[in-house]
């Protein structure tokens, strides 16, 4: 389980294809505390660790995961927002988030608001996936509040820390991103679906 409260950003150094799989390797400044079997968000997506060197860990995603992130479309290069799995201990600064992508979003507009930004994302909607205004959503791993939100599309405000210290500051209009909406949510509205049947 994770908060949603990016620890860092990582770069993407190598990429290995086998068969339907593609393993990816990243430079990190945390690799001595790492172990093998290590579960690790990647703009969102919960991944085993499988491999660590020095200062590199790799990480496999399989097809489904491939399909329904934006983890296929990566580079050599690209930086990618992580987060490793909430202690028991830890405080819940974020919300609650599993690490499972429901889907991807594109940013349709960046709105500068002097000193902050209102990013517009557009999604198809699907299932059970819906947001509310002022509810949860994780776009590429930052638990963030909904704002204006409407049918397959809403805003976020990002403040300048957010900005700086996640690859938000990569995402222009065009740009595909990962959706994991909030897991209490979905059950309702899965609840609600059933009851009215």
């Amino acid at each position: 389980m994770f908060s949603g409260i990016v620890e860092r950003t990582v770069t993407l150094t190598d990429i290995r294809i086998e068969q339907q799989n593609k393993t990816f390797t990243f430079r990190a400044d945390f690799c001595g505390e790492l172990k093998i079997d290590q579960s690790i968000a990647h703009n969102g997506v919960c991944l085993t660790v499988v491999d660590i060197t020095e200062d590199t860990y790799s990480v496999t995603a399989m097809k489904e995961t491939l399909l329904r992130s934006n983890l296929g479309q990566l580079q050599v290069g690209d930086i990618v927002n992580v987060e490793r799995s909430m202690r028991p201990d830890a405080l819940l600064d974020g919300h609650i988030v599993q690490g499972h992508v429901d889907q991807t979003a594109v940013c349709t507009a960046v709105d500068d608001a002097e000193g902050s930004w209102y990013f517009t994302f557009k999604y198809e909607p699907a299932g059970d996936n819906c947001t509310v205004e002022k509810g949860s959503i994780t776009v590429n791993g930052v638990s963030l509040t909904v704002c204006n939100s409407q049918e397959g599309q809403f805003q976020v405000a990002i403040i300048p820390y957010t900005y700086e210290h996640t690859n938000f500051n990569r995402i222009k209009p065009g740009t595909l991103v990962n959706l994991e909406f909030d897991i209490i949510g979905k059950y309702i509205a899965r609840l609600m679906k059933n009851y009215l049947k």
